[in-house]
């Protein structure tokens, strides 16, 4: 890339991301603009698309950040390897937390058009490749479970698309109703925890 050395380059990169995370949390993707960013970052706004393809692309990417930082937090509870149920219910419980409360994500779930302009930003490929990497991060632990017969169900890769459909919830929470919401999400967690762990 022309014009900026290699060290120039990385900063301006995560000046963009830095950016993004702040702007993207406090106004979302449709309404925060290429000229928000670039002023941020001390960059022409053509200079943006040397960096990134697109607004959504740079969103990804922060999502993608984001990811890396609230992950080994919501993956703690696995740890309790000695009972599937709990480590399943603490699992889904700081998911679900995250989803609901987190300002990069939270607008995903309560905004179609948010969700509409990420999903156009994949193909049907990267679409797949994304659901299949959403399991990858706690599918080891339901391997385990399944071998040790603690987890119960068809295969481990379904049970584990079975508990990544819980988080699917947040997108009802207008149909739920908010004062009903916690509650409904609480007890589903729970059943299906308990569900896919009980003793025949």
């Amino acid at each position: 890339m022309s014009g900026f050395s290699d060290t120039e380059r990385e900063r301006v990169r995560e000046d963009l991301l830095s950016a993004g995370r702040e702007l993207f949390a406090r106004h979302g993707l449709a309404k925060t603009t290429v000229a928000e960013l670039t002023d941020r970052a001390g960059i022409a706004d053509g200079t943006f698309y040397r960096f990134f393809d697109s607004k959504t692309a740079l969103y990804v990417a922060v999502l993608e950040r984001e990811g890396e930082r609230v992950l080994p937090r919501i993956l703690a509870p696995l740890s309790e390897r000695d009972d599937p149920e709990a480590a399943l219910v603490g699992f889904l419980t700081e998911l679900m937390d995250e989803i609901e409360t987190n300002p990069l994500i939270r607008p995903l779930m309560v905004d179609s058009d948010e969700l509409d302009r990420l999903r156009d930003h994949h193909s049907p490929a990267e679409a797949e490749q994304n659901r299949q990497e959403s399991v990858a991060y706690f599918l080891p632990h339901v391997r385990e479970w399944y071998e040790a017969g603690a987890i119960r169900g068809p295969d481990p890769e379904t049970v584990a698309h079975a508990i990544r459909a819980v988080s699917m919830l947040s997108l009802h929470q207008e149909d739920v109703g908010e004062e009903r919401y916690r509650e409904t999400r609480d007890v589903v967690i729970r059943a299906v925890a308990r569900g896919l762990t009980a003793t025949e």
